[in-house]
């Protein structure tokens, strides 16, 4: 699907809590307080910062499905703040993976869930993430409302 606008900015991550849902085979590793399994699952509670032409907080809770490959990442994030000049919440879901060192993934609005001037918002976000960086991360959101 094609459309008219864009919103272009960034984001970082204001908080991150992972933990452990299912190990299949106790293969993990243990990082600071976190267990990450060889294969299994875990649930990540994130906050997120957004600025530029999306300005507000997104608060989203993921499953991440850590296998040998890249983990593929579910999740549903409510976000609340302006894009484009229009104030309200929404609901992004996201698809994609994770490795070592990138995320990629597809933002998709959920239809039917926005409140205020972000009620009827529909778009998609393509996201590419290669390495971390502390200033955060630039998300271009193709939308109409």
């Amino acid at each position: 699907m094609s459309y008219q606008h864009k919103a272009n900015g960034r984001f970082n991550v204001a908080s991150w809590s992972e933990t452990l849902v299912t190990d299949i085979d106790g293969t993990g590793t243990t990082v600071g307080e976190t267990y990450y399994p060889g294969r299994g699952l875990t649930r990540a509670e994130v906050s997120y910062a957004y600025t530029g032409d999306i300005e507000g907080t997104g608060e989203v809770v993921y499953l991440i499905a850590y296998r040998a490959e890249a983990a593929p990442v579910l999740g549903f994030e409510r976000f609340t703040g302006s894009i484009a000049g229009h104030e309200g919440t929404c609901v992004f879901r996201h698809v994609g993976s994770q490795d070592k060192g990138s995320v990629t993934a597809r933002i998709e609005v959920v239809p039917e869930m926005g409140t205020g001037g972000l009620e009827t918002l529909r778009g998609t976000a393509d996201l590419n993430i290669a390495g971390h960086s502390e200033t955060g991360y630039d998300l271009t959101l193709a939308f109409d409302i």
